[in-house]
C-alpha cells in the first residue's frame, strides 16, 4: 500500500532520512538512461552503417521521453513511484533488447525508429523521481528552518549525480562496445534497469506520497497550475540547458575532427562536466542572501560569455579554456532551475514538475545534437559553434524573464513548499 507522511520528528539530515543506500541505489539506477542516447546511436551506426540513421535515432528516443515523460510523472504523483517505476523497468528493458534485435535484422529503417521511440517513452524517469521523493521528505520530514539550506544542497547533488552520470555514461558505452559487441552497452543497460530501477522502485521511499494528496491521492491543485508562467520559464530555461548541452558535445566533436582527433572530444567535453559537478556542489555553500533569481542570472550570464568565446577558439588549448568557463556557469544554472521547480510546484505535482524538467533537459539535448550535427556537416565548424551561444542565450534571457517574475511573487511559499529564498 502506498504511505503517505504525517509530520513527524524532524530528523537530524536528510542523510539519515532517507538513508545511504537509497543514494547509492538512486545513481546507478539512472546510468542506464545515460547509456540509451549514445547506446542507439552506437548499435545503428555499426548494423546499418548510417550516421545519419544512427543520429534520427538518438533523436527519436527523446522525442518519445518529451511525448510521455510529464505523463509518467502524473501517473507517480497520482499512483505512487512504486507501480509506476516497475512498469517501466519491465517496458524499458524489453525494448533496449528489442531494439538490438530489430537494427540487426532485415526490419525497415521505420521500425527502427518506432522501437527507439518506445525506449524514450518507456524510459523511467530516475532522477527526476529521486528529487520528487527527497523534496517531500525535506517539506514533510524536517523543520522550516532547516528547510531552505537542505533544499539547496539536494538539489545541488542531484544535479553534480546527472552530470557524472552522463560523463561516465558514454564511457560505459564505448568499454562495453569495445571489449564485447555494439549491442552489449543495450544489453547492459537493460540489465541495470531491471536490477536498479526496480530496486529504486522496491526502495521504502517509494510508497512516499506528499500529506497534501490525502487518503484519495487527488491532487489539492488545478492541472492549470502546471501552465503557469512562473513554472513555464522555468521549463523553457532548462531546455535551454538541454539544447546548450547537445550543440556543445556535437559542435566539439565536430571541432576535434577536423583536427583528426574527433576520439577525444569526450575527454574535452569532461573538463566541462567536472567543473560543472564541481560548482553544481558548490551552490550548496553559497549564501542565502545570493537569491535564486539573482543565480540564474548570474551564471547563466558566466554561460553566455563563455559560449562567446567559442566564436574565437582556433586550438585545443583555447577550447580548453572556454570549456572550463562554460563548466562554471552551467552546473549552478541547473541547480537553481531545478530549485524553483520544487518550490514552484503545485501541490501535490511535485513528481509531474521534476519529469517536466528532466524532459525539457533531453529534447533540449537531442534536439540541440541533431541541429548541430546538420550544420556541421553542411556549414562546418565555425558555423556550428555558434550554436551554444544561442542555446546559452535562451537560457539567459528565461533568467531574465524569471528575474521580473520572481519579483512579484509573495515572499512567503505555499504551506507545503520549502520556503526558499527567491
Amino acid at each position: 500500500m502506498t504511505q503517505t507522511i504525517d509530520p513527524v520528528t524532524p530528523s537530524p539530515s536528510l542523510l539519515r532520512t532517507a538513508g545511504l543506500p537509497y543514494f547509492v541505489i538512486a545513481f546507478v539506477a539512472r546510468l542506464p538512461f545515460a547509456m540509451m542516447v549514445v547506446g542507439v546511436l552506437t548499435v545503428v551506426v555499426s548494423a546499418r552503417g548510417s550516421m545519419s540513421l544512427g543520429g534520427l535515432n538518438s533523436a527519436a528516443v527523446g522525442a518519445g521521453t518529451a511525448c510521455f515523460g510529464a505523463l509518467l510523472g502524473a501517473a507517480a504523483d497520482r499512483f505512487g513511484q512504486r507501480r509506476v517505476l516497475l512498469t517501466l523497468a519491465a517496458a524499458n528493458a524489453a525494448m533496449l533488447v528489442a531494439f538490438a534485435v530489430v537494427t540487426y535484422s532485415d526490419a525497415p529503417d521505420a521500425a527502427v525508429l518506432a522501437v527507439a521511440f518506445g525506449i524514450g517513452a518507456t524510459a523511467p524517469q530516475v532522477a527526476p523521481m529521486s528529487r520528487s521523493r527527497l523534496v517531500t521528505l525535506i517539506t514533510e520530514r524536517m523543520s522550516p528552518d532547516r528547510r531552505s539550506r537542505t533544499l539547496s544542497s539536494t538539489m545541488a547533488y542531484e544535479s553534480a549525480a546527472d552530470e557524472c552520470v552522463f560523463v561516465i555514461g558514454p564511457f560505459v558505452v564505448g568499454l562495453l562496445a569495445s571489449a564485447l559487441a555494439p549491442w552489449a552497452p543495450l544489453a547492459g543497460a537493460a540489465v541495470l534497469t531491471v536490477l536498479f530501477v526496480g530496486a529504486f522502485a522496491l526502495h521504502p521511499s517509494g510508497r512516499l506520497v506528499s500529506a497534501s494528496r490525502g487518503p484519495s491521492r487527488a491532487a489539492p491543485s488545478p492541472v492549470r497550475e502546471l501552465f503557469r508562467a512562473r513554472l513555464l520559464v522555468v521549463v523553457t530555461g532548462i531546455f535551454g540547458v538541454g539544447a546548450f548541452f547537445g550543440t556543445m558535445l556535437t559542435s566539439l566533436t565536430s571541432f576535434m575532427a577536423d583536427r583528426g582527433v574527433a576520439e577525444e572530444a569526450g575527454l574535452l567535453y569532461g573538463i566541462m562536466g567536472i567543473g560543472s559537478a564541481a560548482f553544481a556542489l558548490g551552490v550548496a555553500f553559497l549564501p542565502t542572501t545570493f537569491s535564486l533569481r539573482a543565480r540564474w542570472a548570474t551564471f547563466s550570464a558566466i554561460l553566455l560569455a563563455g559560449s562567446l568565446l567559442l566564436f574565437v577558439v582556433d586550438d585545443v588549448p583555447g577550447m580548453i579554456g572556454a570549456l572550463a568557463l562554460l563548466g562554471i556557469g552551467i552546473g549552478p544554472t541547473l541547480v537553481t532551475q531545478y530549485s524553483f521547480g520544487a518550490t514552484r510546484s503545485p501541490a501535490g505535482r511535485t513528481a509531474t514538475v521534476m519529469t517536466m524538467l528532466g524532459s525539457g533537459v533531453i529534447v533540449g539535448q537531442s534536439l540541440g545534437s541533431a541541429v548541430t550535427g546538420e550544420v556541421a556537416e553542411h556549414a562546418g565548424t565555425p558555423v556550428a559553434l555558434m550554436l551554444p551561444a544561442v542555446a546559452a542565450a535562451i537560457v539567459a534571457t528565461a533568467g531574465a524573464v524569471n528575474w521580473f517574475l520572481t519579483a512579484s511573487e509573495p515572499r512567503s511559499p505555499r504551506p507545503d513548499a520549502s520556503p526558499v529564498s527567491s
